[in-house]
C-alpha cells in the first residue's frame, strides 16, 4: 500500500478515483490504505455546503472552484447525492452541472451515493475526504443532499459549515426549527436576483441574535447569485476570515480533535454492529430468543451474556 499513497499523494487520479471505489465498497484492502495515507492528511480546508434541493448549491460550488482555480488553489468535491434506486449508485446530478472543470487535473469531483446513511452524508464521505486530503488538495468542498434535522452530521466534517438558502422559499424557518441554524458559521442567500431578498436577510439575521447572540463568531450572510458570478468573491472571503477565527480563537484545534475522537468511537461502533450481527445467526443464540419467547430468560438476561460472549470470547477470555 505504500506504493499506492506515494501516487495519491502525487496526485494520481486514477489511483484516487479507485481508491474512493474501494471505500464506497467496502473493499477489504481499504483500511491499510487508509492507515498508509494518514500520515499525509489534515492539511486540506473542508468546507460543508448545506441546503435545500434547489438553493443552487452546485452552482455556487462550481463558481467557486473557478475562482480558487485562478487563484492557483487545488480543488475537491465529494457532492453526496441521493442513491438511485435502480443501481444503487448516486445519482451523478453534482457532475453534470460542473463539467466544465472535468478537464482540469487540479480538480476532482466524486459523486456519492447517500445509500440510506442518515443526514445524506454517504458512510465513507469521510474517508473519501481523506484520501482528497492525502492528494495534497487544497480546499476540499464536502456538498449534501438537502437541509434536515439529522443534517446536522455536517459540522461533524467540515470545518466551515455553508448553509444555503434561497428567497421566497421558506427556508429560514425551517432551518430554524431543525437547528440547522446553530451549526451554520456562514449564510449564502443564493439567487439574489429574485425578490424578497431583505426580508430573508431580516429573518435570518432576527433568528441568528436568538441562536448565536452570545458567541463569538456571529455568521455572516452573504447576498450571491451564481447565474449572474455575483458575491463569488465575498463569499470566499468570508469562508477565508472563518477559517482564520478558528485558527486564531484555537477552535480549529478543537473542532479536528473533537471530529477525530467522534470518529473512532463510530469505526468502534460500526465492527460491535457487524460482530453482534454475526453472533445473531448462531444457532444458540436463536434458541435463546425462543427462550425469551416462552418466558423462560428474560431479555436483559440474554443480551447480557451474549455481549458476555462477545467481549469476553467463547473460552472466557479477552477476545
Amino acid at each position: 500500500m505504500r506504493e499506492w499513497a506515494e501516487r495519491i499523494r502525487r496526485g494520481d487520479r486514477r489511483k484516487i478515483a479507485r481508491a474512493i471505489s474501494w471505500i464506497e465498497n467496502g473493499d477489504e484492502r481499504k483500511e491499510d490504505l487508509l492507515e498508509a495515507i494518514y500520515p499525509y492528511t489534515g492539511n486540506a480546508y473542508l468546507v460543508g455546503v448545506t441546503g435545500s434541493p434547489g438553493a443552487g448549491k452546485s452552482s455556487l460550488v462550481d463558481r467557486l472552484i473557478g475562482l480558487l482555480r485562478e487563484e492557483g488553489m487545488s480543488v475537491g468535491v465529494i457532492a453526496v447525492d441521493p442513491t438511485s434506486p435502480f443501481t444503487g449508485g448516486a445519482l451523478l446530478g453534482d457532475r453534470v452541472r460542473m463539467t466544465r472543470h472535468a478537464l482540469d487535473e487540479k480538480v476532482f469531483i466524486r459523486s456519492m451515493g447517500t445509500r440510506g446513511s442518515l443526514g445524506g452524508l454517504a458512510r465513507a464521505t469521510k474517508e473519501a475526504v481523506r484520501v482528497l486530503d492525502a492528494a495534497g488538495t487544497d480546499v476540499v468542498f464536502i456538498e449534501t443532499v438537502g437541509v434536515g434535522q439529522s443534517e446536522i452530521e455536517i459540522m461533524h466534517m467540515a470545518d466551515t459549515v455553508a448553509l444555503i438558502l434561497t428567497p421566497g422559499s421558506g427556508d429560514a424557518v425551517q432551518v430554524f426549527k431543525a437547528g440547522i441554524m446553530e451549526t451554520a458559521d456562514l449564510f449564502v442567500i443564493n439567487k439574489a436576483e429574485l425578490d424578497g431578498v431583505r426580508k430573508l436577510v431580516r429573518d435570518v439575521e432576527e433568528m441568528l441574535h436568538l441562536a448565536k447572540g452570545n458567541e463569538d463568531w456571529m455568521p455572516p450572510i452573504v447576498k450571491a447569485s451564481s447565474k449572474e458570478g455575483l458575491g463569488i468573491d465575498q463569499l470566499w472571503r468570508e469562508l477565508g476570515r472563518h477559517r482564520d477565527y478558528l485558527r486564531h480563537s484555537g477552535q480549529w484545534r478543537i473542532r479536528r480533535l473533537s471530529r477525530l475522537r467522534r470518529e473512532v468511537r463510530e469505526v468502534m461502533e460500526g465492527q460491535l454492529r457487524r460482530r453482534l450481527a454475526e453472533k445473531m445467526t448462531d444457532p444458540a443464540f436463536l434458541r435463546d430468543l425462543d427462550a425469551v419467547q416462552s418466558r423462560e430468560k428474560a431479555p436483559h438476561r440474554v443480551a447480557r451474556d451474549w455481549l458476555d460472549t462477545l467481549f469476553r470470547g467463547e473460552g472466557g477470555k479477552e477476545e
